[in-house]
């Protein structure tokens, strides 16, 4: 009889402590828009299995916590309003987040990748003495997630110990949930705002343009050293506007100074994974492959046969690239205008 209590009552606490699983997504947005990285990040935190609130912290949070009380397996929104998170800077961020899960003790902190998720995921991780886990690309269960590493050339299994995983996600690795199905209340998390002394949000200045944003586009257009010349990359510009595209560009075409690096692919730029990435004059070194080998399809421009691109491509040109660029977008012009 002793015996079968004894079970019984394991039985509770292990029910018990399930229900306790749960998991923070931190919200990534600007007083304008919820951005898209989150909504990747939601669908990496369902694959994990355990209930989801959302953290949406800033100086305007309406836009996002609209936009995240209509997603589908979001439970609660937890909202931080105030005019110290401009620029959500890390160092304020990161006692908003020590906060919430004082409060509520979650068994998952996630973030998206982005540079607000990079610069604030290790400092919780470090300040909860656990060990973060950085660009998951898949989740096997609650413990386990795969990340790439070798520049992409190798996956990695990860079974985490830890009692609280905290986490970034390659948004480019998980389909963006949809919008439009859920109804999540929103509460105000009671914490306290403040500034360092020896931090300061000055200004910050972000690249306009009415083409596509580069990690969330459908189609990317880059150019490569064999560009040549910034000026050149007015070509690519051209057939971007042409095909609704962004355009991006390789770590040799951003040193040389063709480009501001805001446009570049790889392992040290942004990661892409757009349904059409056109590679125009890069020879593939490992690095760019990392950014952007998980593209539907990869189409390679360049007049070296033997460039390692054509490896990783879905369809290859082996043409000068001041050639195939201006007829490229004549044939677009002709068959817009019939």
């Amino acid at each position: 009889m002793l015996r079968s209590t004894t079970k019984l009552t394991s039985n509770v606490l292990r029910t018990t402590a399930a229900r306790l699983q749960s998991t923070l997504v931190i919200a990534d947005s600007n007083d304008e828009r919820l951005l898209p990285i989150t909504l990747n990040t939601i669908t990496a935190a369902k694959q994990i299995g355990h209930p989801i609130t959302c953290l949406v912290a800033g100086t305007k949070v309406g836009p996002a916590v609209e936009t995240l009380s209509k997603v589908d397996g979001v439970q609660k929104i937890l909202t931080v309003e105030n005019e110290a998170l401009k620029g959500l800077l890390p160092e304020v961020m990161t006692n908003i987040v020590l906060d919430a899960q004082k409060k509520f003790n979650f068994s998952h902190i996630i973030s998206g990748a982005s540079s607000v998720g990079k610069n604030l995921i290790p400092r919780v991780a470090a300040l909860l003495d656990v060990s973060p886990i950085s660009e998951i690309i898949g989740v096997k269960d609650a413990e386990t997630f795969v990340r790439t590493i070798y520049a992409g050339n190798a996956l990695q299994t990860i079974k985490a110990l830890d009692k609280i995983k905290v986490i970034t996600v390659r948004g480019t690795s998980f389909e963006a949930i949809e919008v439009g199905n859920g109804s999540a209340a929103s509460e105000a998390l009671d914490t306290n705002v403040s500034v360092p002394d020896n931090v300061e949000f000055i200004n910050q200045e972000l690249t306009k343009s009415e083409r596509p944003e580069l990690t969330s586009a459908n189609r990317v257009i880059s150019g490569g050293r064999g560009m040549k010349s910034g000026d050149n990359f007015k070509m690519l510009y051209d057939l971007a506007d042409k095909l609704n595209a962004a355009v991006g560009a390789s770590r040799a075409a951003v040193d040389a100074g063709f480009v501001p690096n805001d446009l570049q692919v790889g392992q040290t730029g942004k990661i892409v994974a757009p349904e059409l990435y056109v590679a125009v004059g890069i020879s593939g070194a490992i690095q760019h492959l990392a950014g952007m080998k998980d593209s539907k399809t990869i189409v390679a421009i360049n007049k070296d046969p033997e460039a390692p691109i054509f490896q990783v491509a879905d369809l290859g040109l082996v043409a000068d690239l001041f050639n195939a660029i201006p007829e490229i977008n004549e044939k677009i012009d002709k068959h817009i205008s019939n």
